[in-house]
């Protein structure tokens, strides 16, 4: 069987665990990790196979895809190490990333810098992006169809730059990556395995701006991943 036949029939069968999944069928058990090896497997097998950043950014182009355009005053991408071992998700641009057209330049941009080196790094060090290119009005919660829509992108950015940890920054970038409607505060707190890598949700940093209370948990979470990227160097 050639390559291309057999990306083809694990293709066939992904599509049909997921069916199976998705309509409930008794006594078929596929966790979401193994359901999206399968759906990947043949697309990020090979570091030559995959888009680069610069390619992704030009696809991404002048993006016109939802309602979000009308709107945004820039595309907002992601910035960092191109080989980090540890990249951080968050949810979309807020207005000073939306003015600067830089991640995380805001009042929950400048905390995030300040919990990035309390974990002994620095924001050269890592990459981060949002799930959300665009800033949606009054920082409004994204809405299904922009996240369907852009989201795409994001798992482009991860597969290429291949780290070994994510930190899921809140609600929606938790949920998306993880296909789940858990809530945050459920899923924050532990490791869970995205098509190979880490992934450790957290609160977002805006958030913890009106619920200061919540750093020491957040510290947690964030303790974890400086000891399992210590650990995984060995």
């Amino acid at each position: 069987m050639t390559a291309s036949r057999t990306i083809e029939t694990i293709d066939d069968l992904a599509r049909a665990f997921r069916f199976l999944k998705q309509a409930g069928c008794p006594g078929f058990t596929c966790s979401e990790a193994n359901l999206a090896r399968l759906e990947n497997w043949g697309k990020t097998r090979s570091w030559s196979d995959r888009q680069t950043l610069s390619e992704i950014q030009a696809e991404l182009g002048n993006c016109q895809r939802c309602r979000l355009a009308q709107s945004r005053r820039q595309i907002v991408f992601g910035d960092g190490n191109p080989r980090a071992r540890l990249v951080f998700v968050g949810e979309a641009p807020g207005y000073e990333e939306d003015l600067k057209g830089e991640p995380f330049v805001g009042p929950a941009g400048r905390l995030l810098t300040k919990i990035i080196r309390a974990i002994e790094m620095n924001r050269e060090a890592v990459y981060i992006l949002n799930v959300l290119k665009c800033r949606p009005p009054q920082n409004r919660n994204p809405f299904p169809d922009e996240i369907e829509t852009c989201s795409a992108f994001m798992v482009k950015q991860i597969q290429f730059i291949a780290p070994d940890f994510i930190c899921a920054l809140g609600k929606f970038a938790a949920q998306t990556l993880l296909q789940t409607d858990q809530p945050i505060s459920r899923l924050r707190g532990q490791f869970y395995d995205y098509q190979g890598i880490q992934l450790m949700p957290t609160f977002h940093p805006s958030y913890l701006l009106h619920n200061p209370g919540k750093k020491r948990e957040v510290w947690q979470d964030m303790q974890k991943i400086m000891a399992a990227m210590k650990k995984s160097k060995k």
